[in-house]
């Protein structure tokens, strides 16, 4: 008897962590991230549960083996704060407000530098809230996104009217 009750406790312990741990899946959702940190572009994906903690993890589109991952923790009232490591050395830390429960914007530190980013949006909802490098733009060709030169304007010349003016006494 004593056996029996040991293990249907056991058992139950072990369903309610699975249920645990299914519902903590089942309440999260993983979304786009766009990142400018240190004049370089990354790119990712952040995932948040229902609780408002999230993890992030992101690349480097200049060089790929900078990798970044981190947590983070929100509240639809105070917005969320976050940290991050990355491969090369470098932390940042961030903070972030709510657009909705799936998408937002942020800004934050990286490397000593400046760092703004947005989560859930699409490359056109996410330019008005990202600090570009000058003489830098995003461009997307449709497959992928890349921090770009911006081409210098072509110098202007002056529009000839084809007739002179001439002088007097001339």
């Amino acid at each position: 008897m004593h056996k029996m009750l040991i293990t249907v406790l056991a058992a139950s312990l072990g369903l309610a962590q699975w249920a645990n741990e299914a519902s903590a899946e089942l309440f999260s959702k993983t979304g786009p991230v766009i990142a400018i940190m240190a004049n370089d572009l990354f790119l990712g994906e952040a995932e948040g549960r229902l609780s408002g903690a999230g993890t992030i993890a992101i690349h480097s589109q200049r060089n790929p083996d900078v990798t970044c991952a981190g947590q983070f923790t929100s509240s639809a009232e105070l917005g969320g704060s976050g940290q991050m490591r990355c491969s090369n050395g470098g932390t940042g830390t961030y903070h972030f407000k709510r657009l909705s429960l799936e998408k937002g914007y942020g800004v934050g530190s990286y490397r000593q530098r400046s760092m703004s980013f947005t989560y859930g949006l699409t490359f056109n909802e996410s330019e008005p809230y990202l600090k570009l490098p000058p003489g830098k733009k995003l461009e997307h060709n449709g497959k992928t996104l890349a921090l770009v030169d911006i081409s210098p304007a072509a110098p202007r010349r002056p529009i000839s009217t084809g007739s002179r003016k001439t002088q007097p006494g001339r």
